[in-house]
């Protein structure tokens, strides 16, 4: 009986592709409790610090210490990995002080539109209000000269503003890189377009209208809640702010602004669950401000369109310049993908010899 033929097929070996190795140093196996002595160490120096100097509130002292909370919260990392933090945000830092001492000329000494905000809150709510702008309905049904539960909270929102969109965006440098560059570019553009709108448009809030006799009495009340617990010297750094700035920089607000856009930003990402908690922070940000007497609710609407637009305008860009690398990669990448070049200085191969036919050619033996 004949044999079978023996038919071989080519196999091919599929692996599974491998992590890169991890060049951070290993973890040490008492790294949460050298993380928790970290982060009690900056609690104490932070709780120290409020009560001697003030809450942190202007940009370049709250960077230093979400710095300083980074560090805690990664001291097993090498130093080199810190210092980098501060090389990606001192330019963002040095930014929002730009930020905020331009904002100190947007007026020009011109004199700042009022008069429009007040009748668009009136328009808005003047059927519910009496006739009144929301703050001063609001401060004649819960202002009193006693501290009541509704200041503390407001107080702690208001100040806030001045840290959840900083500390949100150090948590997205720590976890992901690519997020974190693409909520500086929200954030930045956001400012931008609200710093504009300073110089070409500037507003005055309700308690400057009323200083000017253009409402009935209206008291800036954003910092008054930390005084029933004894912490007087809580908001000096932001009563000093508020001493210093622009008084004409209320349209639009980018109070409730940055806590929309924090907000959406992490939205989509967050359980639906959690949507109605995260939504209530632009609400809260929003009763604080228009009790206070620091803006009106034209004020705020208009910081939700601008949030509205910044998520539109960057996301375009961001479609658009990705079109664009695609259609024109870029030269380094063609040179990438070319063959080398045969250098010319080097000697042409040898030509192969043609056989002589006069020399003989040995047979092997076998033949």
């Amino acid at each position: 009986m004949p044999a079978p033929s023996l038919t071989l097929t080519p196999m091919a070996v599929v692996t599974d592709p491998q992590p890169p190795a991890r060049t951070d140093p290993p973890a040490s196996p008492d790294g949460g409790r050298r993380r928790i002595v970290a982060m009690t160490v900056w609690a104490v120096a932070f709780v120290a610090a409020w009560l001697a100097i003030g809450l942190p509130t202007d940009p370049a002292y709250a960077f230093v210490w979400i710095w300083a909370a980074t560090i805690a919260w990664n001291s097993e990392r090498p130093w080199r990995s810190h210092l980098r933090f501060a090389r990606d945000w001192v330019p963002v830092v040095l930014l929002f002080v730009v930020y905020n001492l331009s904002r100190g000329f947007a007026d020009n000494g011109a004199t700042p539109h009022a008069m429009e905000l007040i009748v668009a809150d009136r328009f808005m709510f003047g059927w519910a209000t009496g006739g009144e702008v929301p703050t001063v309905w609001l401060q004649q049904h819960l202002y009193h000269p006693q501290v009541h539960w509704w200041d503390v909270a407001a107080s702690w929102v208001y100040f806030s503003h001045f840290v959840v969109a900083l500390a949100a965006a150090a948590v997205l440098w720590i976890r992901d890189r690519h997020r974190w560059a693409a909520y500086m570019r929200r954030w930045g553009f956001l400012c931008a377009a609200g710093l504009v709108t300073y110089f070409v448009y500037p507003a005055a809030p309700p308690w400057w209208a009323a200083q000017n006799g253009l409402l009935t009495e209206v008291a800036r009340i954003s910092t008054r809640g930390w005084k029933a617990f004894g912490m007087h010297g809580a908001g000096n750094v932001l009563n000093a702010g508020q001493i210093a700035s622009n008084p004409v920089a209320a349209m639009p607000s980018l109070h409730t602004a940055w806590a929309l856009f924090v907000v959406l930003f992490f939205l989509t990402a967050t359980r639906r669950r959690w949507w109605p908690l995260l939504l209530a922070y632009p609400l809260a940000m929003t009763f604080t401000l228009v009790y206070s007497g620091e803006h009106y609710v034209i004020d705020v609407l208009v910081g939700w369109a601008y949030v509205g637009m910044t998520f539109l305008v960057v996301g375009l860009a961001e479609r658009g310049w990705a079109a664009w690398r695609t259609r024109h990669p870029s030269a380094k990448s063609d040179q990438a993908k070319e063959p080398p070049p045969t250098p010319t200085n080097q000697p042409e191969p040898p030509t192969p010899r043609e056989p002589d036919p006069a020399t003989p050619t040995s047979v092997p033996a076998d033949h």
